[in-house]
């Protein structure tokens, strides 16, 4: 995957827009922010994507598929991070990162589960080394805006929460720090009330390229527009629109555009 800047030291200065999104696991990023971020990599701005593991412990649907669950090999991973770049493609997002390299840190899955107390597992990994990496790249991006989860990362995943603590950690690098509260559809209680959003992006012209990418996650996803599934094939709708809690930054211009108001 291209990676435009990185390697150079710094991202070009003629870009006035960047983005930073922190996503634990591939799918993530479609399932509740594609359309943004294929709306502002439209629009020029500099958008990268942030993951913290490959998603070794994710469900797979398709039947055909089933022999890449092999907890020792982590073939899931491997072939999810070739999802990832597809659905990143439909999305026209080039710069991506997995956290600490491909395969630094592995799902952690839930907890109790018996990938939590693999060796790799983000959420148990040392806090400050995440976050130095972290730093790294940020400090390269030097972004105006970043996104991640919530406290609660969501719905409660382990790796949803260490990425928001790593990602929280680092907000003094961004004017604007933003959650996510729902996305598409995937609402994200029970930390995503509607008086809690602040910013309402109207992904209408994106959705074509966020179907894509959801379609480009098929070991983890069901597409049938206007809804989708994950592997308990419960149909969310795929909105149309994606939305964010502003917690830290100017408020002002910020109700439907992450970088309103910034100049």
């Amino acid at each position: 995957m291209h990676r435009r800047g990185f390697g150079q030291g710094k991202y070009s200065e003629s870009v006035s827009r960047r983005l930073v999104l922190v996503h634990a696991h591939p799918d993530d990023e479609t399932i509740t922010t594609g359309g943004t971020m294929a709306r502002y990599a439209a629009e020029g701005a500099e958008v990268l994507l942030v993951t913290c593991t490959l998603g070794e412990e994710g469900e797979i649907i398709p039947p055909e598929l089933a022999g890449l669950g092999s907890w020792a090999g982590d073939q899931l991973g491997g072939y999810r991070s070739g999802e990832l770049s597809a659905a990143l493609r439909e999305l026209g997002v080039t710069e991506h990162r997995f956290l600490g390299g491909i395969g630094g840190w592995r799902d952690s899955g839930m907890a109790g589960t018996a990938a939590a107390d693999h060796p790799r597992a983000f959420a148990a990994g040392p806090l400050d080394e995440q976050v130095l990496q972290l730093k790294t790249i940020v400090d390269e991006m030097r972004p105006d805006v970043l996104v991640t989860y919530n406290s609660f990362g969501g719905y409660g995943h382990p790796d949803h929460i260490r990425a928001h603590e790593i990602t929280m950690a680092v907000a003094d690098s961004a004017t604007r720090v933003f959650h996510i509260a729902a996305g598409g559809g995937a609402v994200l209680p029970p930390e995503a009330p509607a008086a809690a959003i602040t910013t309402t992006i109207d992904i209408r012209p994106y959705l074509g390229a966020k179907i894509a990418a959801l379609r480009a996650h098929a070991t983890q996803v069901t597409v049938d527009p206007p809804e989708f599934a994950l592997s308990n094939g419960v149909a969310q709708p795929i909105g149309e629109a994606e939305y964010f809690t502003l917690v830290r930054g100017p408020r002002e211009g910020a109700g439907t555009d992450l970088f309103g108001g910034l100049g």
